[in-house]
């Protein structure tokens, strides 16, 4: 009868890594379901913990500690912190602050998942399934099915990443790279530090350490080491998730990584001490143990520095002089906000205004442009369409990424309305810039004089369109049912006013008005190209009308059909 030992000696090597790094991959994604699920559930409310941190620097402490245990992952937190910094929500020591609480958190995780509940992963997964089944569509209640069976996973892959373990202490080549790690820390410490950045998660590194030093394969000391190894790989992925980022936004990664360096070194001589003071406890419990104590000293110890750390990060990544120039450049699409489609829409909805306002902006200076015998408001207006049209893509592409992810009806209709309205403002800068610039251009090369009356009537049509671009950009905030009928009925008007305006200065032309004889062509396309861009202005305001019924399907007023007989059928 062959032995227990004989069998777990029997596996192969090859088995065992397999199993190993299956238990870590379904670590992982269990953690993205319960990030996941957190932030469907109330990624909103998430947020606004980490901004009550804008206060004082514990309170920033502990929402970093409470955001963290949340959503199951210190990166998250990181790039989450980081967004509100670049968009000015968070100072940089602040931010630091809510850092240290994230690292904090994430090993407190650690530290339950220790605790040995064998009953809770099969609940939590019955639990969990259960309620998805019975969930239907409703938002809420299958996002907490995704929290409840996700750490109900989390728990089992804790459990095959110890059985997984239990035969690679039969392996000789495992011990032998496993006793030349725990000869030498500081080797041990690059390995763990590389594992954790490659696996984006510093909580799988360190459950792996403490299932192994549970199986016995690997010492304390060693265990210990990799756990440091582990605090310092976990700050690498946010800082390079915020590469492309603003200097503000990635001085608040890099001071947390500057931190996890300073940690590790100075606590990396004491890793024989802290071995021998953990030598009485369980394997695993010394692990997690070691984990929350390193991240709680240097909590203790970097949280009064939070303001020079902040300066030294502020001159490790100065704010570029030109900042903020570019209009062209978006502000407020943060890629790492998608994971969170309230906050994300948010962002895009303050995108869309900041291009309504440079629209709204050529639409003004197109009117100069018309006025003046100079070509120079000509060319800015062309500029400020490059702009428009560059932020355009910015925001549509970000649009529809978001428009990927799981959006309930209501986030949905939004995000579709958002990328209509961006679409309609684009339009309505290529009028401006194509058309209206053209004739004003063409006015100039003629040397052309509009009639005075002419132009006052252009300049009354001009002023009703940018007062109905502005209720349209109201309206994209609020989505105002009032402000939505107002800006339609300031269509109407504007259509009226439009067919007046061409009246008369039809009149004008029959009466043998000269100055008007000359730019007839000119006045008709400028008040029609004013209309054009009204209806798109208008545009905005048909999907809040037609969700609460009060739009008609057909402007075509409906008369006496013929009624058919049953042999015209």
């Amino acid at each position: 009868m062959t032995t227990a030992a004989g069998s777990i000696a029997a596996v192969s090597p090859t088995l065992v890594l397999i199993d190993i790094l299956g238990a870590v991959a379904l670590l992982l994604w269990a953690l993205r379901l319960v990030r996941t699920g957190v932030f469907r559930w109330g990624g909103a409310a998430v947020r606004r913990w980490v901004g009550y941190g804008t206060r004082n620097r514990l309170a920033a402490f502990l929402a970093g500690v409470a955001a963290t245990i949340a959503v199951q992952s210190s990166t998250a937190t990181a790039l989450m912190t980081a967004s509100m910094a670049g968009q000015g929500f968070m100072t940089t020591p602040m931010a630091l602050a809510v850092m240290l609480g994230a690292d904090v958190g994430t090993s407190l995780v650690a530290r339950l998942l220790a605790v040995d509940l064998h009953w809770l992963s099969p609940s939590l997964l019955l639990i969990g399934g259960a309620l998805h089944a019975l969930g239907g569509e409703h938002r809420g209640r299958r996002a907490l099915a995704r929290i409840l069976v996700g750490i109900g996973l989390m728990l089992l892959a804790l459990k095959l990443l110890g059985a997984a373990t239990l035969p690679v202490r039969e392996s000789v080549l495992v011990q032998a790279m496993l006793e030349a790690l725990g000869g030498e820390p500081f080797f041990a410490l690059i390995v763990a530090a590389a594992l954790t950045a490659a696996v984006h998660s510093s909580l799988a590194t360190v459950m792996l350490a403490g299932s192994l030093a549970s199986a016995g394969v690997i010492g304390t000391e060693t265990a210990v080491a990799l756990v440091l190894g582990a605090n310092l790989g976990g700050a690498v992925p946010a800082v390079l998730a915020t590469s492309a980022d603003g200097a503000v936004a990635r001085r608040v990664p890099l001071g947390n990584l500057l931190v996890r360096v300073t940690g590790s070194l100075l606590a990396l001589p004491l890793v024989p001490m802290a071995a021998a003071f953990l030598a009485d406890m369980a394997p695993l419990t010394a692990v997690v143990s070691a984990h929350v104590a390193f991240n709680a000293a240097l909590a203790l110890l970097f949280l009064p520095l939070v303001t020079p750390l902040a300066r030294l990060t502020e001159g490790l990544l100065p704010q570029p002089e030109d900042a903020g120039e570019d209009a062209a450049t978006p502000r407020h699409l943060d890629e790492s906000a998608l994971e969170t489609p309230s906050v994300a829409i948010a962002g895009a909805v303050r995108e869309t205004l900041r291009l309504g306002d440079l629209v709204e902006d050529m639409l003004r200076r197109s009117l100069t442009a018309l006025r003046q015998n100079d070509e120079r408001p000509i060319a800015e207006v062309s500029r400020a369409d490059d702009r428009v049209d560059r932020l355009h893509t910015a925001l549509k592409l970000y649009l529809a990424k978001l428009g990927r992810r799981h959006l309930d009806a209501e986030e949905t209709r939004r995000v579709d309305d958002l990328m209509a309205f961006a679409i309609n403002l684009e339009h309505i800068g290529d009028i401006i810039d194509k058309s209206l610039m053209e004739l004003a251009a063409k006015r100039i090369r003629h040397h052309l004089h509009f009639a005075p009356e002419d132009f006052r009537e252009v300049e009354e049509l001009h002023r009703r369109t940018v007062e109905n671009l502005r209720t349209a950009l109201g309206i994209l905030i609020g989505e105002d049912r009032r402000l939505a009928r107002q800006l339609i009925a300031g269509k109407d008007a504007v259509r009226a006013l439009e067919r007046t305006a061409t009246a008369r200065h039809l009149d004008r032309v029959r009466r043998g008005d000269a100055a008007s004889i000359e730019t007839s062509a000119l006045v008709l396309d400028i008040l029609r190209d004013l209309k054009r861009i009204n209806a798109h202005v208008a545009a905005v305001a048909l999907p809040i009308l037609d969700q609460v019924g009060e739009l008609r399907e057909s402007r075509l007023k409906v008369v006496g059909l013929p009624r058919l007989e049953s042999r015209d059928v």
